[in-house]
């Protein structure tokens, strides 16, 4: 007895659940178990005679070695589809797998060229402001040269309004010492 129960032990673990099998048309395997219990309560409330003892003992035991035999081939059967599943499921997986590869590496390259093409942009940039301070720097050059020339250029604007004003001075004292020599030779 008790090696029958760990073989439908067995059984009901490779049994597949009732939501892969529709509900409303019941499974060949369920029809046989209904039809053994139907068969045993049959045997049951019928008559006890010594022939019919004998008659349930063999019968007993040819549905015992029957009902082995299903759950045996039942479990190979189960063996089989949950090694299918399992043959299916890897390779589903493997596919998956190699098309995550492949957007994996188109995405690497795609990082790849746009941190080429930010390192391009900075250095363009860093030329750009590089060439912008050396440009500024030559025009505050240029304006501090320009500005101590025009500061030069004022300081002789000044020295020769000074020259000017001192010829013209000079111009005058001439004039008036001519006019004393003058008047002293008559």
């Amino acid at each position: 007895m008790s090696s029958l129960f760990t073989r439908s032990k067995d059984y009901t673990r490779s049994r597949k659940s009732q939501s892969d099998s529709p509900p409303s048309s019941p499974s060949p395997i369920a029809k046989t178990l209904r039809h053994e219990r139907l068969s045993r309560l049959e045997a049951a409330t019928a008559p006890a005679t010594s022939d019919s003892y004998s008659d349930r003992a063999s019968s007993r035991s040819s549905a015992y070695s029957r009902r082995e035999n299903r759950l045996a081939a039942l479990s190979s059967r189960a063996e089989e589809e949950s090694n299918r599943d399992y043959k299916k499921l890897y390779e589903s997986a493997l596919s998956e797998n190699q098309k995550l590869k492949s957007k994996l590496q188109e995405a690497q390259l795609e990082l790849a060229d746009i941190k080429s093409k930010l390192e391009k942009a900075a250095q363009q940039k860093q030329e750009k402001t590089s060439d912008r301070s050396s440009m500024l720097e030559m025009e505050k050059r240029e304006k501090r040269a320009l500005e101590r020339k025009l500061s030069e250029m004022e300081e002789e604007m000044k020295i020769l309004t000074e020259l000017k004003s001192d010829n013209q001075r000079l111009k005058d004292e001439n004039g008036a010492l001519i006019r004393v020599i003058s008047k002293l030779s008559k």
